[in-house]
């Protein structure tokens, strides 16, 4: 597969999954209330996150440098995922379209096997499991010689980390909530798992990486992933805490509400 397609068929991607969005928030606002600058500005952050770490020098450096993967690892599997959480997507969607495809999809949203790849604890499995198979085989050797699974390695690190994330935080109100409690304890064990791993890496480099790229790659998904997930347990607290405080105003004007 030539690599100069691939580059070009995801920058037509990215461009798409960006206007997809300016489009939606378009058609909301001529129909509905404004919808927030703020969260327009999250998916902004989003997709140029996941296209800094798919297009460009970055991307290229990665191949040869673990360090530089990690970033990617990093902007890509953590930092697009919270981003594009946060501008709230499914609730846009759902504001956007006409009101019979909208009860479609909210019914499509409500099935089974969306509640169970919601649930927090398969998301973390899928999530944090998924990192410990790529870094302890020789799926990341592998993933350098052959593009097709390079695509689906990276695409199955968003997906995860965006599950995982809508899990965690669930902001858009048509994802199935589980209580504080159970969110809070799985994410507390997926930074654990997530933290030994990349200790595990500091002694243990994947297939193919050298001793000193493993050393500071595995330091930098370390601290890297802590100021993330520390963004994470802060939004998970003011949640909590904003959906236990006694209510002040009529249900209809409930602080949670879009």
């Amino acid at each position: 597969m030539n690599h100069d397609f691939v580059r070009a068929g995801l920058v037509f991607f990215f461009i798409i999954f960006f206007l997809f969005y300016v489009l939606a928030v378009i058609k909301n606002n001529k129909l509905r209330k404004q919808w927030p600058s703020y969260r327009t500005l999250f998916w902004t952050l989003g997709v140029f996150c996941s296209a800094v770490s798919m297009i460009g020098p970055l991307a290229e450096k990665a191949h040869v440098s673990f360090t530089a993967h990690m970033i990617s690892h990093l902007l890509l599997g953590m930092l697009a995922p919270l981003f594009i959480v946060l501008a709230s997507p499914a609730t846009l969607l759902l504001r956007s379209l006409p009101v019979a495809k909208a009860r479609l999809l909210a019914s499509l949203l409500k099935k089974k096997i969306m509640h169970i790849f919601l649930d927090p604890l398969v998301a973390a499995i899928l999530n944090i499991g998924g990192l410990w198979l790529l870094y302890t085989t020789d799926l990341y050797m592998l993933m350098h010689q052959y593009i097709w699974l390079f695509i689906f390695i990276h695409l199955h690190l968003f997906l995860a980390g965006y599950l995982f994330t809508t899990a965690i935080l669930s902001i858009d109100p048509v994802i199935p909530q589980k209580h504080f409690w159970y969110r809070s304890l799985v994410l507390v064990i997926a930074l654990a798992a997530h933290g030994i791993l990349s200790k595990y890496m500091y002694g243990h480099p994947p297939a193919g990486v050298p001793l000193k790229q493993a050393e500071s790659g595995s330091m930098l998904m370390y601290y890297g992933g802590d100021v993330v997930d520390i963004i994470l347990i802060f939004l998970l607290c003011l949640q909590w805490y904003n959906a236990s405080r006694p209510r002040q105003y009529p249900v209809s004007h409930n602080i949670n509400s879009l």
